[in-house]
């Protein structure tokens, strides 16, 4: 990867929509060589997907909790079933197994502080695995890159 991949992935990263004459623009390519590196980016794997960002305040969802758990046992099954449990949230917008603890880190999106209180009680806390949550509120959002 040369820096011309690099400035077309940094470029993407902020803006995936650009059109690919803008992004050659960019970069200082013509746009034919472009297309072909980004292609090659996306065949590689290096570029996985384009997408839109949403602002979850406007859908609902503008509190944000971070919370850590850990779970009774860590057999195979109790792993596996817990995971798609949470997975299966539609609250649940990020979920982190984690090496040592907490065994788990989530990242919930929900209304307001009682929808997460409803949610935390009748959800996850109900949840036959968990022997322990610990919940984070942000003070102030300084650096997001999703």
């Amino acid at each position: 990867m040369d820096r011309i991949d690099k400035a077309i992935l940094d470029n993407l990263a902020r803006d995936g929509r650009l059109s690919n004459q803008d992004l050659a623009d960019r970069i200082g390519l013509t746009p034919a060589p472009c297309l072909r590196r980004v292609r090659r980016l996306e065949a590689d794997g290096v570029i996985t997907g384009y997408v839109a960002r949403i602002d979850p305040g406007r859908l609902g969802r503008g509190f944000e909790v971070i919370v850590n758990a850990e779970i009774r046992a860590k057999d195979r099954t109790t792993v596996v079933d817990f995971e798609a449990r949470v997975c299966a949230m539609e609250e649940v917008v990020e979920l982190r197994r984690m090496f040592g603890l907490p065994d788990y880190l989530l990242r919930v999106r929900v209304a307001d502080a009682e929808a997460y209180e409803r949610w935390l009680t009748t959800k996850l806390m109900g949840d036959p695995a968990i022997a322990r949550v610990d919940s984070r509120l942000t003070m102030k959002l300084l650096k997001s890159q999703d």
